[in-house]
């Protein structure tokens, strides 16, 4: 059960209720819990998750790739939560089942240049310090350019923070469950 106790998304006010606007227009005139717990605590917080996932919808990598990025993330991290949404909007972006059963576990899935971006952010959770230099390479090699590297690095990002929102709140997963 969530620790953060929600108002009503209709009885919100000021900052809480446009950013629960902004929500709704993007999720299809819902409110997840996720947001709706950030926006009640943190408007402004949220509107900047908004605006970073605004960011990363509108840059040069796929939906397919940022929902392997988010799902492997969040699978490494623990966040139910995180991993039931991007399980849903992964099968959502034509991944299939099979290949997010494979992402969540780390494991090749079949498509060189998504397994290079598991590997990639594997390795990135997995270890500290400057990655190394084969490692840059093989990114690069996979076809991934600089800038895709700058968003590979907001998405994961993004996913920490929900991630680490969601255990700290235990937040209601209102996702398909996953199995």
């Amino acid at each position: 059960m969530s620790r953060i106790t929600i108002p009503a998304i209709a009885t919100a006010t000021g900052a809480t209720a446009e950013v629960y606007a902004q929500v709704k227009k993007i999720a299809g005139g819902a409110v997840p819990n996720l947001f709706a717990a950030v926006g009640h605590v943190a408007p402004e917080t949220l509107s900047a998750v908004l605006t970073a996932e605004g960011v990363l919808a509108s840059g040069s990598l796929s939906k397919q790739d940022l929902e392997t990025i988010k799902l492997l993330v969040s699978g490494q991290t623990g966040c139910d939560y995180c991993v039931a949404a991007h399980v849903m909007l992964g099968k959502m972006t034509g991944l299939s089942t099979e290949a997010l059963k494979q992402i969540r576990a780390g494991q090749a899935t079949g498509d060189a240049k998504r397994d290079a971006l598991v590997h990639f952010v594997l390795n990135l959770q997995k270890t500290s310090g400057t990655i190394s230099e084969n490692e840059f390479a093989a990114i690069r090699a996979a076809g991934y350019t600089e800038t895709q590297l700058a968003e590979i690095s907001l998405a994961v990002a993004m996913t920490i923070f929900t991630n680490t929102f969601n255990r700290i709140n235990d937040t209601d997963v209102d996702f398909p469950p996953v199995k």
